[in-house]
Formats: C-alpha cells, structure tokens, sequence
C-alpha cells in the first residue's frame, strides 16, 4: 500500500525504484503475475536505473525458477552480475528469503555448468546462442539501451564467471561453485588463476576426484606430465573416473586428445613393464581416462583394455570392449580374434570357432600370428575347434551338393590353409586337400599332397586321398588297396571320399574291390578281405550282392552284430527277388540271429524261408546250423507260446519244425495243441 501512494505522487525520482519494491512485495504475496509485470516495466525503461534494474532482474528471476524457465533464470542474473556484483549479492541477501534462496543457488550453479558444456544448443554457435539470449530477455529495441552490450557479454564463460563469482560470495565454503569458477576461469584462458584456485580447493579437500581431476588436465597443459601423472594416480586410487564426464564437456577438443593421449601412452608404458595384477589395474584405469577423453570411443585404448580384462580373467568385461569396437567396425580383426580367444578360455566353441573363422575371412595373415603366441594348450584347444566345424561343414555341404556353397567353400579353403600353417599335422594337410577337391581343384591337391606329405605317404588317410586322385587319371586299380585299408579304419571318411569319384568309377572300383576280396576270402584272409568288401558296399552304395558278402566275411570274423545289420539291408530292399534268393536270405539271417541268442526273431526267420522256399531252406539248413539243433531251438520257442496260451502261434512253429525234422518232442508237443485244441471246441 505504501508503494502504491508514493507512485500516486506523480514524482518520477524514485519511480523505477519503487516499481521494484513493490514487484518484491507481490512476489512474497504470491502474486507472481503483478510482480512480473512491475519487473518489466522497470526492465524496459527508457532510462533504466542499474540498481533499480538489478532488483527487477533478481525478482524476474525467482518468478521464471517458479515457471520452470531455469536457463532464463540464469540470463538474468549474469546480467544482473555484470551491471553490478555487490548490488546483486545485496539484493540476494535482502530479498530473497532463506527458504528460496537455496534452490536459487542449485539452479543457478546447473545452469552455469550447462552452458559451459555447450548443453542448452548443441554446436554452442555465438550466433544461435546470441539469437536466443534476445528473444528471451522480451526487450523490443535492444539499440541504444544499456542492456545491449550486456546480454551480448554475458554469454558463455565470462557471464558463467559473474555467475560463480556470485555463488562464490553467497557461499564461500560450498565446493561446486569454486569449481564453476575455476571451469569458467579455464575456458576464458585464465588457466594461472583456474590453477590457483583448485589448488586451494585440494588443499582443503585431498581427496576430491573432481578438483584432482581438473588440476591434472591444466598440468598436462603446462607441460608438468610427472605432476600431472602423480595426480592421475591420486585419481585413480580414488576409484572416481565418474567425475571426467562433465568435465570432458568442458575441457577444450586439443586439451582432451592432450589427454586422450597421454593417458594411452602411461597405460602402454605400464604394460611394457611389469605384468602384475597392480600394474595392468593401473593401465586399465588409464586406458578408461583415454576412452572417456576421446568421446567414449577410442578404437586401439579398446582393444587394449580388453586384452587387459582378459589378463585379469575379467571376461565378461572383455568381451562387453571387443563387442564396442565391433558395434562401430564389424569387420576388425583384431577385436574378433580377440572376442574369438576369450570365447575359447570361457570354453563356449561354437562362439570362439565363429568369431575366429570371421576374423580369419577378413584377415587371415593377422589372425594366424595371434592365435601361434597362444599357449599349447590353447593352439591344440582352437585348431581342434576349427577342424572339428570345418570338417562337418565340408562333409555336409559335399554330401548335399550344395551349389549355392560357393561362399562357404572359399570360407573353408581360408580356414584349412590357415590351420596348415598353425599346424603341420598331417589331419590338417588332409583337410586342406579335400577342401581343394570339393572346389574342383583336383591338380593342385595333388601338388600340396606330394609336398606336405610326400609321393608316398604312411598315413592311411593321406594313401586315400592320393588314390582318389589317381582316379582322375583312371588308375582304378591302385585306388582299391589304400581305399580297403581306409575302409577298415574309418567308413565314414571313406564315404566322404567317394563322393569326388563319379558313378562310373564307383562302379568299376566297386567290381574291383569284390573280385579282390572274393580272392581273400578264398585264401581265407577274411581281415582283410573285409575291407575291400566294405569298400565295394559303399561304391555301390548299398548293393545286396555285395552286403552279402561282407556279411558272410563278417560271420567268418563272428562280428554277428554287424553282419546282422548287412542282412537287414539286404532284407529291407527286397521286392523283385526270387522267392529262392529271399529264402537265403531269412536262413542267413536266421542264422545270425541265433548266434547272438536271439531265438524267437531266428525262427520266425527260418520260417519265412520255408515258406518261400522249402527245398532250399532245408537244404541250407542242413549245412548250418543243422536239422537237429534248429529243431531243439523250434521246440523251446513253441513250449514257450503253448505256456503263454498262444496255442496258433505254437501250431504254426510246431508245423515249421516238423518240416525240417520228425523230433518226438515236437511230435509230442503237436498231440497235446490237438487235445487243447478238442477241449477248446467242446466247451
């Protein structure tokens, strides 16, 4: 009310003046619209008076903290500062309660500290900054008023100084505005005083991350790098490195690769010494300060950290850098590699063979030098890996005939010639040459054979490889002999094999290795005869005729079990066979089946036969097992059945084996299914 009647006096003297006192007084009435419109007025006079502006500036101020405009908060009272300091501390003192004037402070040291981060407009241009500063203040003719250079001052780091300087006077022992201060005082080039300042600040506080932090940086710059690396390591005792982000904001781009790079240098000189636990702990903690200098991607401080991690069996941390690196480079060998080796000591091979047949397709000359400063252990643990998928890709895509493999060929071809060069073991030269046969490269398989493993090589496996190659020039006989051998050792690589031969070869070696073993088992060498007769079912891919005989050679040797197994081939593919040719076979099968006691299954065969064939079956009958031992064998299976009350299935074996002999036991049996049979029918 007083206000009011000293404005309705008509005197103009303190008019300004007043206005600011009044708008105070809405302002503690809570009248935020009436107070804001009597800071205005006395904003845009024409003849503004400074004291009475700082107050209209400090009230607008608060009113913009209450509408959440911060940043606009803070324009005011830098220009409030550089109008005049002590007026403006003054004025804080005096008008701003105690209960506001904390959150005042808060606010305006956040916005001091974004503005020197380039936060508010990214790119931080005087121009934009300076387009926005205008439209803010709402003043509609800046020429020729006292505000004008002002707002164009304020901007940036000086005005952030006013602004610190400011904290600084209302709070002397609160930490973060020394350091506004002090980050003002660095980007106004004033480094001395930024110096001088956090040097008292750690002087007070030993401990502080953020003052240590700073102090290094500004060391760096003045070229004391053994100060600046015993504040490092103060900093990094701590366990702070938290504190560089805002910071880094703030550092200018060539005092951050200053430090980006002299971080990497200390952590690659740490390394070069010693190995220990402590020491790679220290280049780690380095190699983040280098990361978070250079934006949080530093591609070569990345690949060393998680070298560094993998040393201290931190793997998960490794691989979390590798997978960094590889998010911005997908194709970088090392990081593969890299990731592909702390896959293999957490012993996850599919994840290891992946990354390393990646890094190996990239850059196989970089990859083979890394993987032989492995341990032997490791080499022996990843070439076995790599083998091991090489060689069930290759067979997978030779069986498929997969046309559309090209690409995995060229992959696998990169892969082999890679392992023959980690390791001469004859298994990876052989692997190497079948990838050079499935290509069609059939010449220059032969050239790497001779000269890994000699004209005439021992292995058994490197003999095959050689015969097959001789097929090329239609040598089918020598191919037989290393071919049998590998027949006996390993089926399946024979089978693979095979598949570089064409149908008419097959067949012409299949005839081969028949005639030979048909020889062998005449001279009763039937070891080896099975292996050519192994190698004749293969080449003819499953011909009865020829499973016949390996089962015959395989009875000889009492291998019951696989020689069954021949004999149910045979059996399943029966159709247009004659009734004579399917009667052998149930009598041969019959025959394993009782060799490996299995009666029951034995009889019903031997009975098929019968059925098909009776004068044969007899026959062979005779010669083995013999009438009177299958006939026992009849006669338990039959009791058997009668026992369970299975009285048709107990006639029909009874039948069956009265057929091949007139024993009184099945005589006997058959008397009593008949009177079973009678009793059945008078009830």
């Amino acid at each position: 009310d007083l206000c009011e009647q000293l404005l309705a006096a008509e005197q103009g003297t303190y008019h300004n003046t007043l206005l600011a006192l009044r708008g105070f007084c809405c302002l503690h009435a809570q009248d935020h619209p009436k107070a804001l419109q009597d800071f205005q007025r006395v904003i845009e006079h024409d003849s503004p008076h400074p004291n009475s502006c700082i107050k209209a500036l400090c009230g607008r101020g608060l009113i913009r903290i209450s509408a959440g405009s911060n940043y606009l908060t803070a324009l005011d009272y830098i220009t409030a500062c550089q109008l005049k300091l002590e007026e403006t501390i003054f004025t804080i003192k005096s008008y701003v309660p105690w209960n506001q004037r904390g959150l005042l402070l808060k606010v305006l040291q956040e916005e001091g500290q974004m503005m020197l981060q380039k936060k508010r407009y990214p790119g931080g241009s005087s121009v934009s900054f300076q387009k926005k500063q205008t439209e803010a203040v709402h003043i509609p003719n800046l020429e020729g008023t006292l505000f004008c250079w002002l707002f164009f001052f304020s901007r940036d780091a000086p005005g952030v100084f006013q602004l610190a300087s400011l904290l600084v006077e209302l709070d002397s022992s609160d930490e973060a505005s020394r350091l506004l201060c002090a980050d003002a005082l660095y980007q106004m080039g004033r480094g001395e005083e930024a110096h001088r300042m956090l040097s008292l600040a750690l002087s007070r506080n030993p401990q502080r991350a953020p003052v240590l932090a700073r102090l290094a940086l500004l060391q760096l710059k003045r070229g004391f790098v053994h100060d600046g690396n015993q504040l490092l390591k103060r900093l990094i005792r701590i366990g702070d490195s938290s504190c560089l982000l805002p910071i880094l904001d703030i550092f200018q781009d060539e005092d951050r690769k200053l430090l980006q790079s002299h971080c990497r240098w200390r952590a690659l000189a740490i390394l070069k010494g010693k190995q220990e636990g402590a020491a790679i702990k220290e280049a780690i903690a380095h190699l983040s300060f280098a990361i978070l200098a250079a934006g949080g991607y530093a591609q070569d401080c990345l690949l060393t950290r998680a070298r560094c991690y993998g040393r201290l069996g931190q793997m998960k941390t490794a691989i979390f850098d590798f997978n960094a690196v590889l998010k911005e480079d997908p194709r970088n060998v090392q990081a593969l590699s890299g990731r592909g080796f702390v896959h293999l000591a957490l012993r996850q091979q599919k994840e290891a063979v992946q990354d390393l047949i990646s890094a190996l397709k990239v850059e196989a000359g970089a990859v083979v030098p890394a993987i032989l400063s492995l341990k032997p252990e490791a080499q022996g643990l990843v070439t076995g890996w790599l083998l091991q998928h090489g060689r069930a890709a290759l067979t997978k895509l030779v069986a498929t005939k997969d046309l559309s493999g090209e690409e995995t060929l060229r992959d696998l071809l990169t892969m082999a010639k890679a392992l023959t060069k980690i390791c001469r073991a004859a298994q990876h030269h052989i692997f190497y040459i079948d990838v050079l046969m499935a290509n069609g490269r059939h010449q220059e398989a032969l050239k790497h054979l001779q000269e890994a493993l000699g004209h005439s090589p021992a292995e058994d496996f490197a003999r095959a490889r050689l015969a097959v190659l001789q097929l090329q020039s239609r040598n089918v006989a020598g191919a037989a002999a290393p071919l049998s051998v590998l027949a006996r050792r390993d089926e399946k690589d024979l089978a693979f094999l095979l598949n570089f031969v064409d149908t008419k070869q097959q067949q012409h070696l299949a005839q081969a290795a028949a005639q030979e073993g048909k020889v062998l088992m005449n001279r009763h060498d039937h070891e080896q005869a099975l292996g050519y007769l192994s190698l004749a079912v293969l080449a003819s891919r499953d011909s009865p005729r020829y499973l016949r005989r390996r089962a015959a050679c395989l009875t000889h040797l009492k291998k019951h079990d696989k020689a069954l197994k021949d004999m149910a081939k045979v059996i399943q593919g029966h159709g247009s066979n004659s009734p004579k040719t399917q009667a052998g076979d149930h009598c041969c099968l019959g025959f394993l089946l009782l060799a490996l006691a299995q009666e029951e299954a034995a009889v019903q065969h031997y009975m098929q036969a019968l059925q098909l064939d009776e004068p044969l079956a007899l026959g062979t009958i005779t010669n083995c097992p013999g009438r009177e031992s299958l006939t026992k064998t009849f006669h338990k299976i039959a009791q058997s059945n009668f026992e369970k009350q299975r009285y048709e299935e107990a006639w029909k074996i009874t039948d069956c084996g009265l057929k091949i002999d007139k024993s009184s036991e099945l005589q006997k049996l058959k008397a009593r299914l008949k009177r079973e049979a009678s009793s059945c029918s008078i009830h």
